[in-house]
């Protein structure tokens, strides 16, 4: 077995991590304060401030299908390879617009309507997740080029969790030193004068996550994917087949569990029950791991009261909880498989769901919570992004579709979820109203263990009907039999 098979080294693993360390930066701020931002520190409506979310979510739901296919189709700039041209491509579109998210709107006042402050925004939100939504397919799509041994893609995908996590860390604890050092004369509550602490937070994630960029784009090499460019032509195809018959002698007599033999074109995938079976666990998953980030600071401050340097304390024992967590996701996952492995994941996510609404008046024992939801939104994350490159094995000449369908129906339901949310929201001011308080409370008990029940049966249909490829989806795709294990 080559080393590629097994592992790349340590060095190629942290550089791979390093190039979503931007897009976790500004992720990691867009779920967890936008809502916060704009309710209330700019004053928006519920609706309004829902609005401006869902337009980022639809917006990154249909630029990241329409990428990942033109990721899987063009060539790249020369010799750059085509993933790392578009990681380009939606890194530069991201440090472009991101900071003009978390700022005033340039040339308002107050008197100024809320439906003009949407327009001038919408613009830098769409381009934003456009970029995002670039840099996110073409970094997934690298992982089944750079490793093909399942249990090397689990340690590939836990150290880009590993990253997401320290990028999480970071913004919560520059949040935190900037609260403190920044904070105005009220410091328990959000207002207009913490307007520049946002705009601040957001430079400093632009500056560190340009760097880690830079980073990925030097110590990553992509290997070219020659099976891809099989059906570039008649005469390609013909010298592909020959190398691969020639090829032969040297592959294994076991056939593997994939199909190595014929390509899945887009069209094809959509013929795999498996396809659908993962599009709902990890649809599950995102709405867990998204929802929660971006009410938690709601919960804190509206349903527990707590002071407003909780919004970056909690969420950040949430993924230091997380980060350790993603340290053991390889040895568990090989020594109990990964159904299972996301099945104590989703136990964590229920025991958090269940504590928050038997104590409606939590105090310090927010953190213990926090340790379990951050542990196991880890956990399923992990398991969901390892299950779709089990997915795609060595299809990866169409691996950037399949990640871009999946982060489609991620991105629109969590989209509409919010919008859902902010539209039954029973107050109709900026400041709190007493439903609110228990408004939040259910908020935060369904996104967790309401839609935990749904993972759950996602994992379920998984254990019936394993993840493989089968036949149905090959038809038209070769001339040539396959059997499918």
């Amino acid at each position: 077995m080559s080393d590629t098979e097994r592992s790349l080294p340590a060095v190629r693993r942290l550089s791979y991590a390093a190039g979503h360390f931007l897009n976790d930066l500004c992720a990691s701020m867009w779920f967890t304060y936008l809502l916060v931002f704009y309710h209330s520190v700019l004053g928006f409506q519920n609706t309004n401030a829902g609005v401006l979310l869902l337009v980022g979510q639809i917006a990154d739901a249909i630029c990241t299908p329409l990428v990942g296919y033109e990721s899987d189709q063009t060539s790249g700039c020369g010799n750059y390879g085509k993933r790392k041209t578009w990681h380009l491509v939606g890194t530069l579109s991201v440090v472009v617009s991101f900071a003009f998210i978390f700022n005033q709107c340039l040339g308002c006042d107050p008197n100024t309507p809320q439906w003009a402050s949407l327009i001038y925004f919408a613009p830098f939100i769409i381009i934003f997740q456009f970029g995002w939504a670039a840099t996110q397919i073409s970094h997934l799509s690298l992982i089944p080029e750079l490793v093909t041994c399942e249990h090397a893609k689990v340690e590939l995908t836990a150290y880009r969790y590993a990253f997401t996590v320290i990028a999480n860390i970071t913004v919560y604890a520059l949040a935190y030193l900037l609260f403190h050092v920044q904070a105005g004369e009220d410091e328990d509550s959000l207002g207009p004068a913490d307007t520049s602490i946002f705009r601040n937070l957001s430079l400093i994630v632009l500056g560190i996550g340009a760097l880690f960029a830079a980073f990925f784009h030097l110590g990553t090499t992509e290997s070219h994917n020659h099976r891809a460019s099989k059906d570039s032509g008649g005469e390609e195809r013909k010298r592909m087949e020959g190398e691969e018959e020639a090829e032969g002698e040297r592959r294994p007599l076991l056939p593997s569990s994939s199909v190595s033999s014929s390509l899945l074109q887009w069209k094809c995938w959509l013929q795999q029950p498996s396809f659908y079976q993962v599009a709902l666990l990890y649809m599950s998953t995102r709405l867990i791991v998204n929802l929660s980030q971006t009410y938690i600071s709601m919960y804190l401050i509206n349903t527990l009261g707590l002071p407003k340097k909780f919004i970056a304390t909690i969420p950040l024992v949430m993924y230091v909880s997380g980060f350790l967590s993603s340290f053991i996701m390889k040895p568990v996952s090989k020594r109990i498989g990964k159904s299972l492995t996301y099945f104590v994941g989703l136990l964590l996510i229920m025991a958090f769901s269940y504590w928050v609404l038997l104590d409606g008046k939590m105090g310090q024992q927010i953190y213990g919570a926090a340790v379990l939801l951050g542990a196991g939104s880890a956990t399923i994350l992990v398991i969901s992004l390892a299950m779709t490159a089990e997915l795609i094995a060595d299809q990866t000449q169409s691996g950037a579709f399949v990640y871009g369908a999946m982060s489609f129906t991620d991105k629109l339901a969590n989209g509409v979820a919010v919008m859902m949310i902010q539209a039954m929201h029973p107050c109709h001011t900026v400041v709190c109203c007493p439903a609110c308080v228990w408004f939040y409370h259910y908020v935060m008990v369904i996104v967790t263990g309401g839609v935990a029940v749904v993972a759950a049966l996602a994992l379920c249909s998984i254990l019936i009907w394993p993840i493989r490829i089968r036949a149905r989806g090959l038809q038209g795709v070769s001339d040539a039999s396959t059997s499918v294990n």
